[in-house]
């Protein structure tokens, strides 16, 4: 087994000698074994190598208790920003009745029988459902372990397990004055037969679940130790960088690797199904053997149109009616009827998911196994391909998930492109060195995964009293599901649920609603960017529905609660953000209101953006107003910085973010060119919570849809001008 080298000395980070349990989540065992290192948070460093060796027991398959009365929780998810290495350790804390400074978080290894996520059936994360599909799981999981610490104690004091309490670690027998923290009753309670139906607390007694906690991955994120894959070295590998084709669906034609060869430190240059990669000793070597390759492109495949003529195309698509996604009463009759519609066209570009950390992960491919450390989002797809791509059985490839500096859904991709680019290299150069494939940012930027972009076109009317008549919605857009393990549960008919999401939904109260969509069809490679579809739709919904308010003079806020009287979780979302704001009283002079209201992923959004414009046009987003509604608030904390960094990104594509192609080539290469929000450009968010006690639902991606739509709506409050085409750019100077 490969050990990682840290960016701290070996000898201060491989120190710990820790000894497992092994179990299933069904029984309980006590097995002897070394660990390997991994990621953890806040861990009591050992004085010396010699100190003595903390026992492990693993009471099910998620909850490990150390005999240094730690309590390690086995987290399921990759955590690539959005707190689930805080969040899930919470739900088994609370359960399990520990004290906070006693827990500690390992990401679980890929194994789809024990970790699946109950939503998607594979071993995965993504659509906001980590909290979701783990709550009751996590729940059940730690109330076990509870209780087989409990019964352990019963056990070896004599007394009714029903006179024993547990509190903040420590379990306890008051007629007998004993107690015993956790660590010293893990390995007994490891051999106790865990009960099939644990009795879980009641929502109104519980003390760590809804207050603001100490993030575990804090410490060794601010130290420079947490382990990403960019960080990540392992002996005798080697580096890789890829030349992938300047036009998407281009292959090579012809390749010189003469020069690049020739340099000191290169092992090999070696052409692979997506391009030409180069191996050697350091990142810098291969990439300056990249740039000395010559290499002629087939591009006869490839793309080759501009942006601005994929636009035209996609115009023509939507001249005809569309697969139908849905389609209540006549639409057309009903404006037909109307007594004046709103009818507006909507352009939404490609966007990049802009990771901090780019694609980037280390393989070994070695002795008929297949080991792979990297931030990976969908364990099980990434096996099976890996599987292939390495010709080894599933079984044999063993995923470490590390720390990803970020996804956004990039490092969900059904086919795992980098991770096979990886796999093809390392089965090229041999078993005797692990790869490390690393992409630069232009790499990330030319060759990567983008929003789709999309037109709509969308047509509503009222009546002489202000009452919505008919709702048109027609979707063109490219879908990511096409070829995809995906497609057959996604794409119905013609129509791609991640595509019209938002739309097909609409929770306003309009009896005759359309919507269609046409799938365009690129080799331009397109993923899921953060909240998918509704980052299309919920801008031109709640854009149209503000238009309607307008057109009848009526408030904004007032006149959606009038059409969401069968949605109360709308309403609630949207009743507390306008009280927050003080809707009710005027801006100060010079400021304009928007607001938007969304559900997306299952939880409900309200977004008031305060703005100000400049007179040379320069939009000003001062302040966001934001209320949220996601059930259960595990972490309020964590809920408010997955809000104000979806805020962010809203208004950062809202303001100028676009991936361009002039004939075929993308313009952007660099953030130069692709120049994200700046902080002094931040607005000041402030985010309110619904207290509820549905269950916990979404918070990664459901703070961006309403974004948009919140800063179009105040735009046009302040110039009677509809944004209708974005990025903003330029367009109010």
């Amino acid at each position: 087994m490969l050990k990682f080298l840290h960016a701290k000395p070996a000898a201060a980070t491989l120190n710990r000698r820790r000894f497992l349990a092994v179990s299933s989540l069904g029984t309980a065992g006590f097995v002897i074994g070394c660990s390997d290192a991994r990621q953890e948070a806040g861990a009591i460093d050992d004085a010396s190598a010699t100190a003595a060796p903390v026992v492990e027991s693993d009471l099910n398959a998620f909850v490990r208790i150390g005999s240094d009365d730690t309590v390690t929780v086995i987290v399921k998810h990759l955590d690539k920003g959005q707190g689930v290495s805080t969040g899930l350790p919470t739900i088994v804390a609370e359960e399990l009745d520990a004290d906070w400074s006693q827990m500690r978080f390992e990401f679980a290894p890929s194994d789809v029988a024990r970790y699946a996520n109950t939503l998607f059936g594979i071993q995965g994360t993504g659509g906001s459902t980590a909290i979701a599909n783990s709550y009751p799981q996590l729940r059940n999981a730690a109330a076990a372990a509870r209780a087989m610490l409990v019964a352990a104690a019963a056990q070896e004091w004599g007394v009714e397990a029903s006179q024993i309490v547990v509190s903040k670690g420590l379990v306890s027998h008051a007629d007998t004055d004993k107690a015993a923290r956790f660590g010293a009753l893990a390995e007994a309670a490891a051999l106790m037969t865990p009960p099939a139906e644990p009795s879980l607390k009641s929502p109104a007694d519980f003390s760590l679940i809804g207050t603001r906690l100490p993030r575990l991955d804090s410490p060794a994120k601010t130290q420079g130790t947490a382990q990403y894959t960019i960080d990540t070295d392992v002996p005798d590998m080697k580096v890789a960088v890829v030349a992938h084709p300047p036009r998407f669906g281009g292959v090579v034609k012809t390749l010189n690797a003469t020069a690049a060869q020739a340099l000191p430190g290169v092992l090999g240059v070696y052409q692979i199904p997506r391009g030409v990669a180069v191996v050697a000793d350091s990142f810098w070597t291969a990439k300056t053997a990249r740039d000395a390759l010559e290499i002629e492109w087939d591009d006869s495949a490839a793309e080759q149109r501009s942006t601005d003529r994929m636009m035209a195309d996609f115009k023509a698509m939507a001249a005809n009616p569309g697969a139908i996604a849905r389609s209540d009463g006549d639409a057309d009759k009903a404006l037909a009827g109307a007594s004046k519609v709103i009818d507006l066209e909507f352009e939404l570009p490609f966007l990049a998911h802009a990771t901090m950390e780019p694609m980037d992960c280390v393989v070994h491919v070695n002795n008929g196994r297949c080991d792979i450390w990297t931030g990976s989002q969908l364990q099980t797809l990434d096996q099976q391909n890996a599987a292939s791509a390495a010709g080894v059985p599933m079984s044999d490839v063993h995923i470490h998930t590390l720390y990803a500096g970020g996804s956004f859904g990039r490092r969900a991709v059904p086919d795992s492109d980098y991770i096979l680019e990886a796999v093809s290299i390392s089965r090229a150069v041999g078993e005797a060195h692990p790869i490390k494939l690393q992409w630069t940012r232009e790499d990330d930027f030319q060759a990567g995964r983008y929003r789709p972009m999309g037109l709509h076109q969308a047509r509503a009317g009222i009546d002489e009293g202000g009452r919505p008549l008919g709702w048109q919605h027609r979707i063109v857009t490219q879908s990511f599901m096409l070829g995809t393990p995906f497609e057959s549960g996604s794409i119905k008919d013609g129509v791609d649920s991640s595509s019209v999401e938002g739309a097909e939904q609409l929770p306003y109260a309009i009896d005759d609603v359309t919507v269609d969509l046409h799938l365009a069809r690129t080799p331009v490679p397109t993923l899921w960017w953060r909240s998918v579809g509704h980052t299309h739709n919920a801008w031109v919904a709640e854009v149209m529905i503000d238009q309607l308010a307008k057109a009848t003079g009526k408030d904004e806020v007032a006149y959606r609660l009038e059409l969401l009287k069968d949605h109360p979780r709308h309403r609630g979302v949207l009743e507390l953000v306008a009280e927050k704001t003080g809707w009710e009283q005027a801006p100060a002079e010079g400021v304009f209101r928007g607001v938007a209201v969304h559900e997306s992923f299952n939880s409900y959004v309200a977004h008031i953006a305060e703005i100000t414009i400049g007179d040379n046009g320069a939009l000003q987003v001062e302040r966001v107003v934001a209320a949220v509604d996601c059930g259960v608030a595990i972490n309020p904390d964590v809920i408010r910085a997955q809000v104000e960094g979806a805020v962010g990104m809203g208004v950062s594509a809202f303001m100028r973010e676009a991936v361009n192609l002039d004939d075929g080539l993308v313009r952007e290469q660099n953030f130069h060119q692709y120049r994200p929000l700046r902080i002094n450009e931040m607005p000041q968010v402030e985010v309110h919570i619904v207290a509820s006690a549905e269950a916990p639902t979404g918070i990664g991606e459901p703070g961006l849809p309403p974004v948009a739509p919140a800063l179009t709506n105040a735009i046009a409050s302040a110039t009677g001008k509809v944004i209708t085409k974005l990025p903003l750019g330029k367009q109010l100077a």
